[in-house]
C-alpha cells in the first residue's frame, strides 16, 4: 500500500510540473518518498514550499550534510545508500520544487 501511495504521489508531482530525470524519480520513490510524501516524523513534504523554505535558506551544502549524516528521524544517507552528493542535491531540488 505504501508503494502505491508513493507511486501516486510521484506521478502526481511529475504531472504538476516537477521536472526530474527518471533516475532521480526512481531514487525518490525507493527512499525519500517513504517519509517526504506524507511528512512522516516531521519530514518536509515533497512540493511544500512552506516546509522547505527554512531548510533551503541553510544552503545546499548544509542540506546534503544533513542527509549524509542523518537528522532527527532521517537515518544517515536518507535510506539511499547508493546516492552520490549530486543525487542528494537533485533529490532535494526535486522534493523542494527549487529547480
Amino acid at each position: 500500500m505504501k508503494t502505491l501511495f508513493v507511486f501516486i504521489m510521484t506521478a502526481g508531482l511529475a504531472s504538476a510540473g516537477f521536472a526530474a530525470d527518471e533516475a532521480i524519480v526512481g531514487k525518490y520513490s525507493q527512499s525519500c518518498g517513504i517519509c517526504h510524501a506524507s511528512g512522516a516524523a516531521g519530514a518536509p513534504k515533497t512540493g511544500s514550499a512552506e516546509d522547505w523554505a527554512p531548510r533551503l535558506e541553510k544552503g545546499m551544502d548544509v542540506l546534503v550534510g544533513s542527509v549524509a549524516n542523518g537528522l532527527n528521524a532521517m537515518p544517515p544517507r536518507g535510506m539511499c545508500n547508493d546516492c552520490t552528493a549530486d543525487d542528494y542535491k537533485a533529490l532535494i531540488n526535486y522534493m523542494s520544487g527549487a529547480h
